[in-house]
């Protein structure tokens, strides 16, 4: 296990290609997932919810994305086809961060999404502590209501992500990152 110092200060999105098997499972999976809901969450509201994609229902729910673009488009192309009837089948894991947030007479709705962005970034820091990696995306599934309808996500839901998690074939590079100075200010100074 990564101590924290070490593990905040080398976190870095793995392109999904590079996500191979094992992903966590078990008990593992049940620490990550556990964690991952270790976040602020004024009101114990739990404004958030996980999908798991693995295995054969990853791959059917994939299927299923590829009909509805295919209806949708008409025919894929032999490229665009073969992604989407492996969508979820590129990583091991994937894990769907649904942000169940609404309105509620005391805890504002932005805090409520911002405890579900907390809940994907410690789902991602859960993983990333026990060498897997992960990374976090949307594409058109997320914001498709017919798409989301097909995997169990209610109209009044939100797609925060779909966090891709595998063992990485290699450590990625690190990419540049903001400078300091160009991010922070000193309240009161002028």
């Amino acid at each position: 296990m990564i101590d924290a110092q070490t593990l905040l200060s080398t976190r870095r999105s793995v392109p999904i290609p590079a996500l191979r098997a094992p992903g966590p499972e078990g008990a593992e999976l049940e620490a990550i997932l556990t964690e991952a809901m270790r976040v602020p969450d004024h009101g114990k509201l739990a404004p958030w919810r996980f999908i798991l994609f693995r295995g054969e229902g990853a791959a059917a729910m994939s299927q299923r994305l590829a009909e509805l673009a295919e209806r949708r488009e008409g025919p894929l192309g032999e490229g665009r086809r073969a992604f989407e009837e492996t969508r979820f089948t590129r990583a091991p894991l994937v894990v769907g961060v649904v942000s169940t947030a609404k309105p509620h007479f005391k805890i504002p709705e932005w805090e409520q999404i911002l405890s579900v962005g907390a809940a994907t970034m410690n789902l991602i820091h859960a993983a990333h502590a026990r060498g897997y990696g992960a990374n976090w995306i949307t594409e058109w599934v997320a914001y498709d209501e017919e798409a989301k309808a097909l995997m169990g996500i209610g109209a009044d839901e939100k797609v925060a992500g779909f966090v891709y998690i595998g063992t990485p074939e290699e450590r990625p590079s690190d990419r540049p990152r903001p400078a300091i100075a160009d991010r922070v200010t000193e309240a009161g100074v002028a």
